[in-house]
């Protein structure tokens, strides 16, 4: 195919691959005219605004994680590092693992409460055995296997329940010497492996706050460097100096940027496991109600949230999605964290992405500043110390995970709550960047300014913008972006005020993974709020692979389904390399506050147990998903009347 002889690079800046679909572009004599609108004749010369798409992981941990440790990780910062830029590694279970392809960027982000635990635990440190939990949790890592798996969620609960014993905590918190000790090898490793232009690495921790085993964790990164970055001691949950309330995060936040002149940003994740906590509307967990203070200080210090992770998809769920057909991807809904509290449908409207971003218009409308108004990453959230989420690559959540004839056969957790089954660990996801280099500063800019875009783990090129006059010739210039940024906003922004009521148009583009499946269509998400203060939600078919007709609804046939589970394979004989389109509105109403954002669908292919099952020669379990259509996710563009 013409799609192999091409590099990357060519995909990125030239996007010279045929389309397969209605959509096919075909370059006018009038478009190609204006095809060099830059100040030189090269269209790559001169560029002002961001032109490669660099990739990475922002949820990364290591052995130094004590949940990681304890379910047997034996892989600590170099590993991963070593990993994530290219180079083979033995994993913690002892098999050779390497990426198909290196990561552009890597965030470590090792759970701050304990951090160092773990490590101190497989010694057998006195300070720790010293104590009955810390004797069992020790005990059951040196059985190894299921008992290690055991110690491990039997420290989670014991965490998330909030019954960690204070006296031997204080010893793994800010203040004492090994905990000051273990942030510097953290501090100092990134400093060793960032590679400005070739790898970056962005200094960064997991503050885990745990409500009762409700999830309310968020990423804390950093824009700075060890200069800045040692100059404070993370934050953490744990009593005596610790706190699970989001505002005083914020206020560490603060007190960062203040004290060391830096800059800092925190990722919520796994709303779907908060039982309703992630996203509040009236008052938060403490009691507090949501007010104007609170929603201006989660705008101001979380501009991204995790769409999709190992612990299932968290951009959309049926029930609040009904008319959605692929809003049912890798769910995860059975309860919260560690399953000690069983999930109601009242609790789903604070848990997902796109409700979030619908209320979020509600609560601007009451307060004045919208505190849902996050762009889209996804991350692995591995605890391998291994980035590796490729669905025929998938290296788990955890050791216990990592591939084996066995770990499809045993619940990940389970409780007299629920379940969530092995066989339910989502091979996801990674972040694509818009940036103009491959730099800590040039990264960490984009992700504050939302032009960063979530995949379940392909790596598909995807441009989407959002203006008033974007035209069809807009699109066959095939240099799009300059037209893009001239005439609109990229992913991630606000639309430019105009007055009239002329509807928005949308071009949105993308690149199939050059060694991935073909696509199925692009759809256009919209969301917004009426006269009423109630919202409301539709997703568009905009352009899509082949020659199917969309029916009155704006419905298309499925796209069909080449996977071979037998073989463990499928085929691009269907679905579409490229696809692009300019797109307008035909809903809109200028005195409604609306977003919108791109979901780009992938043809079906295997998930990773049907690699598996054919490598092991094992049986799939009953009610298995064994094919799933990958995805990316935009950051929304959003409009405003005011």
């Amino acid at each position: 195919m013409k799609l192999q002889l091409l590099t990357g690079m060519a995909l990125l800046l030239v996007f010279s691959l045929p389309l397969q679909s209605h959509s096919q572009i075909h370059p006018t004599k009038e478009s190609l005219s204006g095809l060099y609108p830059g100040k030189a004749y090269s269209p790559y010369a001169s560029r002002s605004f961001p032109d490669k798409v660099y990739w990475g992981d922002t949820h990364l941990h290591t052995r130094l994680s004590a949940d990681a440790g304890l379910f047997g990780n034996t892989l600590g910062l170099e590993e991963a590092y070593r990993f994530a830029r290219g180079e083979e590694v033995t994993a913690a279970s002892n098999q050779p693992v390497r990426l198909a392809r290196p990561l552009d960027w890597l965030v470590i982000a090792d759970h701050s409460d304990a951090m160092g635990f773990a490590e101190d635990i497989a010694r057998g440190a006195p300070n720790i055995i010293a104590y009955p939990e810390g004797k069992r949790w020790y005990e059951g890592l040196q059985a190894g296997g299921q008992e290690s798996a055991d110690a491990a969620l039997d420290l989670i609960t014991t965490f998330a329940q909030g019954k960690m014993p204070v006296a031997l905590m204080a010893e793994y918190s800010p203040g004492a010497k090994i905990y000051s000790s273990v942030w510097e090898r953290v501090v100092n490793a990134a400093e060793k492996y960032n590679d400005p232009g070739k790898f970056t690495t962005i200094i960064g921790f997991e503050w885990t706050s745990l409500v009762k085993g409700n999830n309310l964790h968020r990423n804390v990164l950093l824009r700075d460097g060890s200069n800045r970055a040692l100059q404070v001691l993370p934050m953490v949950t744990q009593p005596p100096v610790g706190s699970t309330d989001p505002m005083e995060l914020y206020k560490w936040l603060e007190t960062y940027e203040s004290k060391t002149g830096g800059s800092a940003l925190a990722i919520a994740h796994n709303g779907n496991l908060s039982n309703g906590l992630m996203f509040p509307l009236d008052a938060e967990y403490t009691g507090r109600k949501v007010d104007a203070s609170y929603v201006k200080l989660r705008n101001k210090w979380e501009p991204l949230y995790e769409w999709t992770q190992i612990k299932g998809d968290g951009e959309a769920h049926p029930f609040l999605s009904p008319d959605d057909e692929f809003a049912d991807y890798e769910t995860w809904d059975a309860g919260n964290l560690d399953l000690s509290e069983a999930k109601t449908k009242d609790m789903l409207a604070r848990e997902y992405a796109r409700e979030a971003l619908k209320n979020g218009m509600m609560l601007e409308t009451k307060f004045g500043t919208n505190p849902y108004k996050f762009g889209a990453v996804g991350s692995t959230d591995a605890h391998t110390s291994l980035s590796a989420v490729e669905e025929d690559n998938f290296f788990g959540k955890a050791t216990n995970a990592e591939p084996s004839p066995k770990r499809m056969q045993h619940p990940f957790t389970k409780t007299d709550k629920g379940a969530f089954e092995g066989y339910q660990l989502t091979a996801s996801g990674y972040t694509g960047v818009w940036a103009r280099e491959n730099s800590r500063e040039a990264i960490w800019d984009a992700m504050s300014r939302k032009e960063v875009y979530a995949t379940t783990g392909p790596r598909m090129i995807v441009r989407f913008f959002g203006g008033w006059d974007y035209a069809e010739n807009d699109l066959k210039s095939r240099a799009p972006a300059f037209l893009g940024y001239e005439k609109g906003v990229p992913m991630g922004s606000d639309l430019r005020a105009r007055a009239g009521s002329k509807a928005p148009t949308f071009m949105v583009y993308a690149l199939r993974d050059p060694i991935g499946a073909n696509l199925d269509r692009i759809q256009i998400v919209k969301g917004w709020l009426d006269a009423d203060g109630n919202t409301h939600e539709k997703s568009y078919n905009v352009t899509w692979s082949g020659d199917r007709k969309a029916d009155r609804n704006g419905k298309i046939p499925a796209v069909g389904n080449t996977v071979d589970l037998k073989n463990a394979t499928w085929y691009n004989t269907i679905g579409a390399s490229e696809l692009g389109t300019v797109w307008t509105d035909p809903d809109f109403n200028p005195a409604q506050k609306a977003f919108y954002y791109a979901r780009v669908l992938e043809i079906p292919t295997p998930r990773w147990i049907v690699y598996d099952a054919f490598r092991f020669g094992i049986e799939i379990p009953k009610g298995a998903k064994t094919t799933g259509q990958e995805r990316a996710y935009t950051s929304p563009i959003w409009y405003n009347p005011n």
